[in-house]
């Protein structure tokens, strides 16, 4: 299929396409939502929630051959053939671009169950999308400050037990969880101004995946770590769509969760917290070593 230059032209028609198609799935999506809301009994809301995930799949998997119609970028995945749909999971990733949500979408669509992303609480109140998150079964977070807690001890433990029950229908779904550890998408700046000891990563916040693993430990099968590399230049969602992404390596590394990372107390047992911390750091160093090599030896920008 010929395609168009690269530039304002070809993100304009690219950009327009996916809107369409998020308006296409979104209104039968949200339609079955309303249903799935104002019907309360479980196991009716389970099969709706059976019908929903495949339309949030075809989405992605129609954004995914748009842009393989319309652009020239190569796009490289690696290590998905020890993915099963059947299998709950903790994803982490580093995080360079928001086409990183779209690169991980595009590599593990339909060979992991459909990601699911932790949202603040507050935000299920957000119009139209709280109740697209909430119909797709995301678990909503409930997280207090330190400052809170120290104001009301009784807190304490409170928006971890709720974050369980949330969720608690995970068990009989499988599930794969997505954590961005850095918190925060990478720059040099951001990189220079943390002091992280990395080219290519800023440092992990241990805290985020530790309550992830808190609440869904006891059901997870495994941690796929997630590589993403731009060897020719890293890009925003509009570089992608006007054709300036030229390479993307997506690279999945399935990992056992050793059983300890799930039994301890992140918030209150200092010891297993530097332990939990010596463990990701380990992880972080090894990936930024991978990226050395993807990138071949070139800094992070």
């Amino acid at each position: 299929m010929p395609k168009l230059p690269v530039g304002p032209v070809r993100g304009t028609v690219v950009v327009l396409l996916i809107v369409a198609n998020t308006i296409g799935h979104s209104l039968p999506l949200l339609m079955l939502a309303v249903v799935k809301l104002a019907v309360p009994w479980p196991r009716f809301r389970r099969s709706v929630s059976r019908v929903l995930t495949p339309i949030a799949e075809s989405w992605i998997a129609c954004n995914d051959r748009l842009l393989t119609a319309m652009q020239d970028t190569r796009w490289e995945f690696r290590g998905l053939e020890a993915l099963e749909r059947g299998g709950w999971y903790l994803v982490i990733s580093n995080h360079r671009s928001w086409v990183d949500i779209l690169a991980l979408q595009a590599a593990l669509n339909r060979r992991v169950p459909f990601l699911k992303f932790f949202i603040k609480d507050r935000l299920r109140w957000v119009p139209v999308l709280g109740l697209a998150w909430w119909a797709l079964d995301m678990p909503f977070m409930k997280r207090y400050s330190r400052e809170q807690l120290e104001r009301q001890p009784e807190l304490r433990g409170t928006d971890l037990r709720a974050t369980r029950r949330a969720c608690e229908r995970f068990r009989d779904i499988p599930t794969a969880v997505i954590n961005f550890v850095e918190g925060t998408r990478f720059t040099a700046a951001k990189r220079a101004a943390s002091g992280a000891p990395y080219r290519h990563l800023l440092a992990p916040r241990a805290g985020g995946i530790a309550f992830v693993l808190g609440s869904l430990g006891q059901i997870l099968t495994g941690l796929l770590d997630v590589t993403i590399a731009y060897p020719a230049g890293a890009g925003g969602f509009w570089d992608l769509c006007a054709g300036r992404v030229r390479h993307v390596i997506v690279e999945v590394a399935r990992q056992e969760l050793p059983a300890w990372l799930c039994a301890g107390d992140y918030s209150e047992d200092e010891a297993f917290r530097a332990r939990f911390q010596a463990w990701l750091g380990a992880l972080w160093r090894a990936k930024d070593a991978r990226l050395d090599a993807l990138l071949g030896g070139a800094a992070g920008d």
